[in-house]
């Protein structure tokens, strides 16, 4: 049996402290992995129903082959991993402003399996995802102006809830507007919420989208006897 607990590691960051850690669950008889941003859970390897179907149903909304996608906030890895399960994805940027939380994933200390470092299709940059949407030159530094099918993001707890203030008016008209000019025609943006869905949030997607919507992902929660937990994900289209 393993460690009934492990802090795997721990630096300090511009926002505070970030650490991994695994913890054994011994009523699930599972090992958990959760990243922390000082006494505050961003992710768990337990929960994770959300932030697939964050890159499942964003790219459900796209046709054709070589897609290329952006997707802001690394993590453990999940909505990342669920874009390159599809083969007519051609290129993914993940843009994650950690330098620690990028190197648990080259050192394989994260339990996604597989590493997202074995597909040649993944690119890691480290960047402040929210400085480099409000920028003219966007996501590829050696390819600026470059645009995307979609740009799915998993970074703040929800659009009110936010991990720390470098966001800005990223979720403000004039933020969400900013972000379609890395947009291709017809592409699509997907956002993760933890939280059920906010009208006024779907609103204001649709004063800058062609359409928007929210798709409610319901999943039972093992640590209060599988009782129903509800998060969002947000998706919005740009005129083609």
């Amino acid at each position: 049996m393993s460690k009934l607990f492990e802090e795997i590691d721990y630096c300090p960051t511009p926002i505070g402290a970030v650490s991994l850690r695994r913890r054994r669950i011994l009523s699930l008889d599972v090992d958990v992995f959760e990243i922390m941003l000082g006494d505050e859970h961003l992710m768990s390897s337990l929960f994770t129903a959300s932030e697939v179907a964050l890159a499942r149903l964003s790219i459900a909304q796209l046709t054709g082959d070589g897609l290329d996608v952006v997707v802001g906030g690394l993590g453990l890895g999940y909505t990342a991993g669920a874009v390159l399960e599809h083969d007519w994805v051609s290129s993914l940027t993940v843009v994650e402003m950690l330098e620690p939380v990028i190197r648990w994933h080259e050192e394989e200390l994260v339990p996604l399996k597989p590493p997202l470092k074995e597909d040649a299709r993944c690119t890691i940059v480290q960047g402040d995802f929210f400085a480099l949407t409000a920028s003219k030159d966007g996501f590829d530094g050696d390819a600026p102006g470059r645009k995307y099918h979609a740009i799915l993001i998993d970074i703040d707890h929800t659009p009110d809830h936010l991990l720390d203030q470098r966001s800005g008016g990223f979720y403000s008209i004039e933020g969400l507007q900013r972000l379609t000019t890395h947009l291709l025609p017809g592409g699509i943006m997907g956002l993760w919420s933890d939280a059920v869905t906010d009208d006024a949030f779907t609103g204001r997607l649709s004063s800058v989208f062609e359409a928007a919507w929210a798709m409610p992902v319901t999943f039972p929660n093992p640590l209060q006897d599988n009782r129903p937990f509800t998060q969002t994900v947000y998706l919005a289209r740009r005129a083609a």
